[in-house]
């Protein structure tokens, strides 16, 4: 059967339109598609709640969580584990993954966080101040660990000298210690207090105010879902984000 030139262009048209719309478009998320974010133990709560939101608001994706002390997120990501997007407890360490070429572009604040100290329910040390800590037995972040750093520096603006029974990798294992009764006490996030509700009373002290760790978040280099990884970011710092993060008591990136 003889074809018509207009049939024939029409047709060298549809060839050619046909896979362009067939093809995901770069930086749109793709259904199925899967990103794994590493972030600080003190999003546990929140992050947990916006990776359902994010997979509710993008049919067919997964958010897959990593949560531990930033410190130990980062040795993770150097010694090679996959990841999409890393959101840290402070600035120092996500610095540090932007010197070992960890990450794809600059790093946003979304959030921040002020220290706190955690006792058992009611208080029964009776612990009003960072200098009744030397009384009771206390556990705190290790140094290396954004929450730790930011322990000694609340201590030194108070020219308190505190001594733990125990420094711990992340302030999930600091809240556990004092909730299984293993500590009289333990520096925290005012965020991980909130989350814990009756099984701790939040004892807030003024020094807190002048350390404020701020949370940055980024997409790394090593991402295999670049564009799914960077709307995970953008949804993080949405209107949704902001007020997830607002209800457990973080402040304003």
């Amino acid at each position: 059967m003889r074809t018509s030139p207009r049939a024939a262009l029409l047709a060298a048209v549809a060839s050619l339109v046909l896979p362009l719309t067939a093809c995901p478009q770069p930086g749109r998320t793709t259904s199925g598609s899967t990103i794994t974010v590493y972030a600080a133990a003190s999003l546990n709560k929140t992050f947990t709640q916006l990776g359902s939101d994010f997979e509710a608001a993008h049919p067919g994706s997964t958010v897959r969580l990593v949560f531990g002390g930033s410190a130990d997120l980062l040795a993770q990501l150097q010694n090679g584990a996959p990841g999409d997007v890393l959101a840290t407890a402070d600035e120092p360490t996500m610095s540090r993954a932007t010197d070992a070429g960890l990450i794809s572009a600059p790093p946003t604040i979304f959030a921040t966080n002020r220290l706190t100290i955690a006792t058992a329910p009611g208080n029964p040390k009776q612990i009003r101040s960072l200098a009744d800590l030397a009384r009771v037995s206390l556990v705190t972040c290790a140094p290396q660990v954004p929450c730790g750093n930011a322990t000694g520096q609340v201590a030194r603006a108070a020219g308190v000298t505190l001594k733990p029974v125990s420094e711990e990798n992340s302030v999930s294992d600091v809240l556990g210690k004092v909730t299984s009764g293993q500590a009289d006490a333990g520096i925290v996030y005012r965020t991980d207090t909130r989350a814990a509700g009756s099984k701790v009373t939040a004892v807030d002290f003024p020094e807190a105010e002048q350390v404020l760790n701020r949370y940055p978040i980024t997409v790394l280099k090593a991402s295999a879902q670049p564009g799914s990884a960077a709307e995970f970011t953008d949804f993080v710092r949405s209107e949704r984000g902001r007020q997830v993060l607002t209800e457990a008591g973080f402040g304003a990136g």
